[in-house]
């Protein structure tokens, strides 16, 4: 795809041009991470805006929209338009929402502050989420976005050849547990065609190729995954250490700051995330989307060390 300079906020602001492009402006947040798009309607979109966005979506992994005035059932047709939209969530009640909306309602423990990747603990994660703005603190609530792609590539040779065969374990009943107990007949949501009444722990590898790009990046996060297979405790928490600290050095990050009429796009397969709560007994509310994902591949046969 070709591109020309064109008038914006950022000077390094660019507008795709030919077939497909449908004239969005990207402004690159970053070298190669993170970007705000503007010139598109989401609630009014046409096939050759839909393919752009999901171009700049894969090239930049994070984007963002300000300025939309879409409701939940306009979010949940953007993501018809992008891909195969799941339920809200696989065990989540999120209440007087549609079905396929997860609510996250600060007044109602809807926290999301630990480094994660959406539903990594399923079988198939989601791909890429789709997150609107709904009630807003005056004050805080930033949302930030690690590149696992970049922090990958980043880490010596030496230890992207350690963990390239590695599996991990993601286990979602620490967070959600709970709130499938409470479920009537502790019965969760119909997700990927099947109904949950359990969370059995999945396993991943450590390092997962990107299915459009081939890129590798880092599929481990603090937020779901339990430890990694075929090695012992303290060396399984000695590596996944490093690596989310890795992950998250500021270098592999973008931070946004919310405001009304924003909505984040991201891809789950080459990112984590944390929102923070940092807002007191402020009223914060954000209601998600999710896209049907594959299940994971690693670069290399899985083994242990």
């Amino acid at each position: 795809m070709t591109v020309i300079t064109a008038p914006s906020h950022h000077p390094e602001a660019t507008r795709p041009t030919g077939p497909g492009s449908a004239g969005l402006l990207i402004d690159p947040l970053g070298p190669s991470f993170g970007a705000e798009v503007r010139g598109i309607d989401l609630g009014h979109l046409d096939d050759d805006q839909v393919a752009a966005l999901r171009t700049a979506l894969v090239t930049h992994k994070v984007i963002f929209l300000p300025g939309q005035d879409i409701d939940d059932h306009a979010q949940i047709d953007l993501g018809r338009r992008l891909g195969e939209v799941t339920a809200g969530h696989p065990v989540h009640d999120s209440g007087d929402v549609p079905d396929e909306v997860y609510s996250l309602d600060s007044q109602d423990n809807g926290f999301a502050d630990v480094w994660h990747t959406d539903v990594t603990f399923v079988r198939r994660p989601p791909a890429i989420s789709v997150l609107r703005a709904v009630v807003l603190p005056p004050h805080g609530g930033d949302t930030s976005w690690a590149d696992s792609q970049l922090a990958y590539e980043s880490l010596t040779p030496g230890l992207r050849a350690l963990i390239d065969p590695l599996t991990a374990v993601h286990d979602g009943s620490r967070e959600f547990g709970y709130y499938l107990a409470q479920r009537r007949e502790g019965r969760g949501n119909l997700w990927d065609g099947e109904v949950f009444t359990d969370l059995v722990p999945v396993e991943h590898p450590v390092v997962r190729v990107h299915p459009e790009t081939g890129r590798k990046g880092l599929f481990v996060n603090p937020g779901f995954t339990s430890h990694i297979t075929g090695v012992s405790e303290h060396e399984s928490r000695g590596i996944l250490d490093i690596l989310y600290a890795h992950l998250t050095k500021p270098e592999h990050t973008v931070r946004h700051r919310w405001q009304s009429g924003d909505i984040a796009i991201w891809d789950n397969r080459a990112t984590s995330h944390y929102a923070n709560r940092d807002y007191g007994d402020q009223h914060r509310v954000m209601h998600r989307i999710t896209l049907r994902g594959d299940i994971p591949v690693g670069p290399v046969p899985a083994t242990g060390l």
